[in-house]
């Protein structure tokens, strides 16, 4: 096997053999699926010990980049793009700012996909939108049981059908509950002015607009309804 040029550029050994590693792969013009050269002839290659090189492809082993099968060797595999955030992401290893930052893109993006959810919405998707709605447990104004707050939210993300935004949503939501639950006395006193301003939009508000077919409609209500925490995000600016 050819030698392969380490990037001294990187802080640590490691970092040098994974970036060699990837730049060997693209320029093979390997695809998931294609067979890798063993470790004893990577390590060659790269002038390394086996430990090195073993942390290394410890890495893509983590986010599936590469997969080891019995008497096939190692192949190369699609990573999980998101893998990685879901093995680190913790609320409570978060600052503040983080947690603002995560449920401001949460509320950009769920806004983002009207277009997509109208799209590609079915009468199974809005039967079983109504099911979910009419299951919920509201207690009090727009206070749904978490697994129904989960699963109303979830839905709509599915009907996207894009399975990235799908697990995006798995992943950020114990980060929105550690929030509203962590912020609770700052989150009421604004539903309350909601509420009594007539301005809190509730799962069921959304669910009608869509039942009509009304885009504009729902891309005005979904903004609506995360007004509870644009409010909260507008008074706690970094």
């Amino acid at each position: 096997m050819e030698v392969l040029k380490l990037d001294n550029r990187n802080t640590t050994l490691v970092d040098s053999v994974e970036e060699s590693l990837i730049r060997f792969f693209k320029e093979k013009g390997l695809r998931p699926g294609s067979s890798i050269p063993n470790e004893i002839e990577l390590a060659a290659s790269l002038g390394v010990g086996r430990p090195v090189l073993r942390e290394a492809l410890s890495r893509f082993k983590m986010t599936g980049m590469i997969v080891s099968r019995t008497k096939k060797g190692m192949i190369l595999g699609e990573p999980s793009l998101l893998g990685g955030m879901k093995r680190c992401i913790n609320p409570l290893l978060m600052n503040e700012s983080t947690l603002r930052d995560i449920l401001e893109f949460r509320i950009a993006l769920e806004i983002g996909i009207s277009n997509n959810i109208f799209s590609n919405l079915t009468p199974q998707d809005i039967e079983e939108l109504e099911q979910i709605v009419e299951m919920s447990q509201v207690i009090g104004n727009n206070k749904y049981a978490p697994i129904s707050e989960h699963r109303f939210h979830t839905k709509l993300y599915e009907i996207t059908g894009n399975r990235i935004i799908s697990e995006f949503q798995d992943i950020i939501y114990p980060v929105l509950d550690f929030v509203k639950e962590k912020y609770r006395d700052i989150f009421e006193p604004i539903e309350q002015e909601l509420i009594q301003n007539s301005e809190l939009i509730t799962h069921r508000h959304l669910l009608e607009y869509i039942k009509r077919g009304d885009l504009e409609g729902y891309k005005h209500a979904i903004v609506e309804h995360f007004k509870l925490y644009t409010i909260y995000l507008e008074r706690h600016k970094r």
